[in-house]
């Protein structure tokens, strides 16, 4: 286990569905100290609040909806918690129904300008010791669809985290099904590509912008990916981490 970093470091982190970003980016958060923000489930928890005071159909409602959101995100990487309104929405912000219908609330551009809003402040807060809530001041891991060109192009390490279509329906598939025979992946293939497809629509995240490094997990284990990003983090910062046993 290594010693936390002493300065602060933001780390951007952006792939496809399937692709690993949020186990992987938990894990990197894990081994430096640092806090972890999953900004997918920031627009998840805005579709539940949506789905529950507002129509969906109705942009503007969704939007001034999203404004008033009362949303905490724990960051810590061991247990991020979701909370709205007081409420524990970590289980209920990855049912289908939300699943299903967060592309809508996803693509509302007034709607992703307020979230990236709220997600930079998250990213500054933790690399203020003064306010820091989960790491001290030693900075983030922050993992989404545009966080390494829209919300956080200036982060210190910026990520783009690949794997093959075959090996992101197999992952999503043993995640959401608990197997990943034909049957299966063929019950995830609508739900990951499609969510990709409607995203690319407003934001960039199949391709590495210019000085974002491009991690393909498709033929490694967990640990290697995990492993594969942290040598990313130490080429670009030097900082040393020991490879997992």
């Amino acid at each position: 286990m290594s010693e936390p970093v002493t300065s602060p470091v933001v780390i951007a982190i952006d792939g496809p569905s399937g692709s690993g970003k949020s186990s992987v980016s938990k894990a990197v958060a894990a081994r430096l100290g640092l806090a972890y923000l999953d900004t997918g489930a920031m627009y998840r928890a805005a579709t539940v609040w949506s789905m529950e005071t507002a129509d969906l159909a109705d942009a503007a409602a969704v939007t001034t909806a999203v404004r008033a959101m009362p949303l905490v995100m724990g960051l810590d990487p061991a247990a991020p918690g979701v909370e709205l309104d007081g409420r524990d929405v970590a289980v209920t912000i990855r049912s289908t129904e939300v699943t299903t219908n967060v592309s809508k609330v996803a693509s509302n551009l007034d709607v992703r300008a307020e979230l990236k809003r709220l997600q930079r402040a998250i990213i500054d807060q933790e690399s203020d010791a003064a306010a820091a809530v989960q790491s001290g001041g030693r900075g983030i891991v922050a993992e989404g669809r545009d966080i390494t060109t829209v919300v956080a192009p200036d982060a210190d390490v910026r990520v783009l985290l690949i794997a093959s279509e075959e090996a992101r329906l197999r992952r999503r598939s043993l995640e959401v099904h608990g197997a990943a025979d034909a049957g299966a992946v063929e019950a995830t293939k609508d739900q990951v590509l499609r969510r990709d497809q409607d995203d690319a629509k407003v934001t960039q995240f199949l391709v590495a912008a210019d000085g974002v490094v491009t991690v393909d997990s498709s033929d490694l284990d967990f640990e290697q990916t995990v492993d594969a990003v942290l040598a990313v983090v130490a080429q670009v910062t030097g900082r040393e981490v020991a490879p997992s046993a």
